[in-house]
Protein backbone atom coordinates (compact mmCIF):
# COMPACT_ATOMS: atom_id res chain seq x y z
CA UNK A 1 0.00 0.00 0.00
CA UNK A 2 1.11 3.13 -1.00
CA UNK A 3 1.95 6.01 2.09
CA UNK A 4 -0.94 8.82 1.26
CA UNK A 5 0.97 12.58 1.05
CA UNK A 6 -2.30 14.23 2.27
CA UNK A 7 -4.64 13.55 4.70
CA UNK A 8 -8.03 11.81 3.66
CA UNK A 9 -10.68 14.03 4.95
CA UNK A 10 -13.67 13.52 3.09
CA UNK A 11 -15.54 9.87 3.47
CA UNK A 12 -15.65 8.16 0.59
CA UNK A 13 -18.35 6.90 -1.30
CA UNK A 14 -19.28 3.41 -1.04
CA UNK A 15 -19.89 1.21 -4.12
CA UNK A 16 -23.22 0.89 -3.56
CA UNK A 17 -23.92 4.30 -4.06
CA UNK A 18 -23.32 3.80 -7.57
CA UNK A 19 -25.22 1.44 -10.81
CA UNK A 20 -22.58 -0.25 -12.33
CA UNK A 21 -23.13 -2.49 -15.11
CA UNK A 22 -19.89 -4.88 -16.75
CA UNK A 23 -20.82 -6.39 -20.09
CA UNK A 24 -18.56 -8.62 -22.69
CA UNK A 25 -18.45 -7.73 -26.19
CA UNK A 26 -16.90 -9.79 -29.05
CA UNK A 27 -12.82 -10.09 -29.51
CA UNK A 28 -12.51 -9.98 -26.11
CA UNK A 29 -13.74 -6.66 -25.40
CA UNK A 30 -15.18 -5.42 -21.79
CA UNK A 31 -17.46 -2.08 -20.79
CA UNK A 32 -17.53 -1.06 -17.73
CA UNK A 33 -20.54 1.39 -17.15
CA UNK A 34 -21.05 3.60 -13.43
CA UNK A 35 -23.90 5.78 -13.56
CA UNK A 36 -22.83 8.08 -9.92
CA UNK A 37 -25.11 9.39 -7.55
CA UNK A 38 -25.79 12.90 -8.45
CA UNK A 39 -23.08 15.70 -7.46
CA UNK A 40 -24.92 18.58 -5.54
CA UNK A 41 -23.63 21.71 -5.34
CA UNK A 42 -21.71 21.06 -8.75
CA UNK A 43 -21.96 22.66 -11.74
CA UNK A 44 -21.11 20.90 -15.64
CA UNK A 45 -19.18 24.60 -15.66
CA UNK A 46 -17.28 23.29 -12.77
CA UNK A 47 -15.96 20.06 -14.09
CA UNK A 48 -15.06 21.45 -17.51
CA UNK A 49 -12.99 24.01 -15.54
CA UNK A 50 -11.59 20.97 -13.00
CA UNK A 51 -10.28 18.73 -16.01
CA UNK A 52 -9.22 22.34 -18.00
CA UNK A 53 -6.74 22.91 -14.61
CA UNK A 54 -5.56 20.20 -13.81
CA UNK A 55 -1.90 20.93 -13.52
CA UNK A 56 -3.02 23.75 -11.07
CA UNK A 57 -2.77 24.02 -7.17
CA UNK A 58 -5.40 24.49 -4.63
CA UNK A 59 -5.78 25.24 -0.94
CA UNK A 60 -6.38 21.58 0.98
CA UNK A 61 -6.06 20.98 4.57
CA UNK A 62 -4.64 24.52 5.23
CA UNK A 63 -1.43 23.74 2.82
CA UNK A 64 -1.28 24.66 -0.88
CA UNK A 65 -1.22 21.72 -3.30
CA UNK A 66 -1.69 19.91 -6.55
CA UNK A 67 -5.37 19.52 -7.56
CA UNK A 68 -4.44 16.29 -9.07
CA UNK A 69 -3.12 14.67 -5.60
CA UNK A 70 -5.78 16.35 -3.27
CA UNK A 71 -8.61 14.98 -6.11
CA UNK A 72 -7.74 11.14 -3.92
CA UNK A 73 -4.73 11.29 -1.55
CA UNK A 74 -4.45 7.48 -1.40
CA UNK A 75 -4.73 6.53 -5.16
CA UNK A 76 -3.20 9.06 -7.26
CA UNK A 77 0.54 9.80 -8.06
CA UNK A 78 1.17 11.99 -10.43
CA UNK A 79 -0.33 14.14 -13.36
CA UNK A 80 1.25 15.98 -16.15
CA UNK A 81 0.05 17.98 -19.26
CA UNK A 82 2.47 15.59 -21.59
CA UNK A 83 1.77 17.72 -24.43
CA UNK A 84 -0.36 20.77 -25.00
CA UNK A 85 -3.63 20.84 -27.38
CA UNK A 86 -3.00 23.18 -30.15
CA UNK A 87 -4.42 25.80 -28.44
CA UNK A 88 -1.46 25.27 -25.54
CA UNK A 89 -3.81 24.15 -22.65
CA UNK A 90 -5.37 20.79 -21.54
CA UNK A 91 -7.73 20.87 -24.22
CA UNK A 92 -9.19 18.54 -26.82
CA UNK A 93 -6.08 17.02 -28.91
CA UNK A 94 -3.71 17.24 -25.61
CA UNK A 95 -1.62 14.62 -24.12
CA UNK A 96 -2.36 13.80 -20.41
CA UNK A 97 0.55 11.48 -18.48
CA UNK A 98 -1.54 9.84 -15.64
CA UNK A 99 0.02 7.95 -12.85
CA UNK A 100 -1.78 6.09 -9.77
CA UNK A 101 -3.17 3.10 -8.33
CA UNK A 102 -6.24 1.55 -7.56
CA UNK A 103 -6.86 0.94 -3.56
CA UNK A 104 -3.47 2.17 -3.00
CA UNK A 105 -2.21 -1.01 -4.41
CA UNK A 106 1.31 -0.88 -6.82
CA UNK A 107 0.15 -4.47 -7.99
CA UNK A 108 -3.16 -2.27 -9.82
CA UNK A 109 -0.71 0.56 -10.48
CA UNK A 110 -1.38 2.25 -14.12
CA UNK A 111 1.10 4.71 -16.15
CA UNK A 112 -0.51 5.69 -19.09
CA UNK A 113 -0.28 8.32 -21.38
CA UNK A 114 -4.00 9.35 -22.72
CA UNK A 115 -5.08 11.86 -25.76
CA UNK A 116 -8.05 14.16 -24.82
CA UNK A 117 -10.44 13.23 -27.92
CA UNK A 118 -13.18 15.44 -26.18
CA UNK A 119 -13.48 18.09 -23.17
CA UNK A 120 -16.65 20.58 -23.65
CA UNK A 121 -18.98 21.40 -21.27
CA UNK A 122 -21.19 17.81 -21.52
CA UNK A 123 -17.96 15.63 -20.80
CA UNK A 124 -14.34 14.29 -21.78
CA UNK A 125 -13.06 11.09 -23.29
CA UNK A 126 -9.50 9.68 -22.98
CA UNK A 127 -8.21 7.51 -25.71
CA UNK A 128 -5.17 5.37 -26.00
CA UNK A 129 -4.62 3.89 -29.78
CA UNK A 130 -2.81 1.29 -31.31
CA UNK A 131 -2.08 2.06 -35.17
CA UNK A 132 -4.80 4.84 -35.25
CA UNK A 133 -6.93 2.22 -33.31
CA UNK A 134 -8.63 2.65 -30.17
CA UNK A 135 -7.57 0.38 -27.48
CA UNK A 136 -8.68 1.76 -24.62
CA UNK A 137 -11.41 4.51 -23.89
CA UNK A 138 -12.42 6.68 -20.80
CA UNK A 139 -15.13 8.88 -20.99
CA UNK A 140 -17.23 10.85 -18.48
CA UNK A 141 -19.94 12.38 -19.61
CA UNK A 142 -22.00 14.74 -16.86
CA UNK A 143 -25.52 17.14 -17.62
CA UNK A 144 -26.99 19.30 -15.00
CA UNK A 145 -30.16 18.22 -13.45
CA UNK A 146 -32.82 19.59 -10.44
CA UNK A 147 -30.51 17.07 -7.60
CA UNK A 148 -27.39 18.15 -9.14
CA UNK A 149 -25.19 17.11 -11.88
CA UNK A 150 -25.71 13.69 -13.20
CA UNK A 151 -22.39 12.24 -14.48
CA UNK A 152 -21.43 9.01 -15.74
CA UNK A 153 -18.40 7.21 -16.42
CA UNK A 154 -17.61 4.56 -18.94
CA UNK A 155 -14.59 2.35 -19.64
CA UNK A 156 -13.92 0.70 -22.72
CA UNK A 157 -11.50 -2.01 -22.99
CA UNK A 158 -10.06 -3.30 -26.06
CA UNK A 159 -10.82 -3.34 -29.78
CA UNK A 160 -14.19 -4.27 -31.20
CA UNK A 161 -11.99 -5.62 -34.47
CA UNK A 162 -11.25 -9.19 -34.68
CA UNK A 163 -7.60 -8.52 -36.16
CA UNK A 164 -7.00 -7.31 -32.45
CA UNK A 165 -8.39 -9.78 -30.62
CA UNK A 166 -4.63 -10.76 -29.43
CA UNK A 167 -4.16 -7.39 -28.42
CA UNK A 168 -7.36 -7.57 -26.65
CA UNK A 169 -6.46 -10.24 -24.53
CA UNK A 170 -3.21 -8.98 -23.72
CA UNK A 171 -5.00 -5.97 -22.32
CA UNK A 172 -7.42 -8.13 -20.40
CA UNK A 173 -4.18 -10.18 -19.03
CA UNK A 174 -3.07 -6.35 -17.84
CA UNK A 175 -6.55 -5.47 -16.59
CA UNK A 176 -8.28 -8.68 -14.65
CA UNK A 177 -11.35 -8.65 -13.26
CA UNK A 178 -10.20 -7.59 -9.73
CA UNK A 179 -8.29 -4.78 -11.40
CA UNK A 180 -11.79 -3.92 -12.67
CA UNK A 181 -13.03 -4.06 -9.55
CA UNK A 182 -10.57 -2.04 -7.86
CA UNK A 183 -11.64 0.57 -10.69
CA UNK A 184 -14.37 0.87 -9.59
CA UNK A 185 -14.16 1.70 -6.34
CA UNK A 186 -11.55 4.31 -7.34
CA UNK A 187 -13.72 5.70 -9.58
CA UNK A 188 -16.84 6.26 -7.16
CA UNK A 189 -14.48 7.23 -4.37
CA UNK A 190 -13.19 10.17 -6.55
CA UNK A 191 -15.82 11.37 -8.36
CA UNK A 192 -17.92 11.36 -5.04
CA UNK A 193 -14.56 14.01 -3.73
CA UNK A 194 -15.71 16.34 -6.61
CA UNK A 195 -18.99 17.41 -4.70
CA UNK A 196 -16.63 18.73 -1.97
CA UNK A 197 -13.15 19.90 -3.99
CA UNK A 198 -15.43 21.68 -6.46
CA UNK A 199 -17.49 24.27 -4.37
CA UNK A 200 -14.68 24.76 -1.86
CA UNK A 201 -12.92 25.51 -4.90
CA UNK A 202 -15.25 27.54 -6.77
CA UNK A 203 -16.21 29.95 -3.47
CA UNK A 204 -12.27 30.08 -2.66
CA UNK A 205 -12.24 32.34 -6.07
CA UNK A 206 -9.19 29.81 -6.79
CA UNK A 207 -10.73 27.76 -9.45
CA UNK A 208 -11.35 30.16 -12.71
CA UNK A 209 -14.48 30.67 -14.09
CA UNK A 210 -15.26 28.40 -17.42
CA UNK A 211 -16.50 31.33 -19.08
CA UNK A 212 -13.29 33.65 -18.52
CA UNK A 213 -11.20 30.80 -19.98
CA UNK A 214 -13.38 30.71 -23.04
CA UNK A 215 -13.27 33.64 -23.82
CA UNK A 216 -9.12 34.11 -23.07
CA UNK A 217 -8.79 31.38 -25.74
CA UNK A 218 -10.60 33.40 -28.49
CA UNK A 219 -7.83 35.98 -28.29
CA UNK A 220 -6.02 36.40 -31.44
CA UNK A 221 -3.71 33.85 -32.64
CA UNK A 222 -0.85 36.48 -31.70
CA UNK A 223 -1.65 36.67 -28.28
CA UNK A 224 -0.50 32.66 -27.92
CA UNK A 225 2.71 31.02 -27.63
CA UNK A 226 3.26 28.29 -30.06
CA UNK A 227 2.30 25.31 -29.40
CA UNK A 228 3.99 21.89 -29.97
CA UNK A 229 2.11 20.25 -32.51
CA UNK A 230 -0.05 17.52 -32.12
CA UNK A 231 -0.28 13.93 -34.25
CA UNK A 232 -3.67 13.39 -35.29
Amino acid sequence: MFTPALPVVYPPRPVESASVHVSEHPHGCRRITIDHRPLAGVTPAMLLDWFSHLDQTMTYCGQTVDRYLAWHPLDHIRWELWRPAPGGSAAEGARFHIVEAFGGRPEYGVDVIDRVEKLDATGIRLVQRVAGVPIFALEHTWSAGDDGTHYVSVMDIGARSVLMTPVNAMLRRRFPPAMATAWVKHNIEEVGRLEHLLPDLAGSGEAEPAQRAERRDRAPDHQHGEAEPVDR
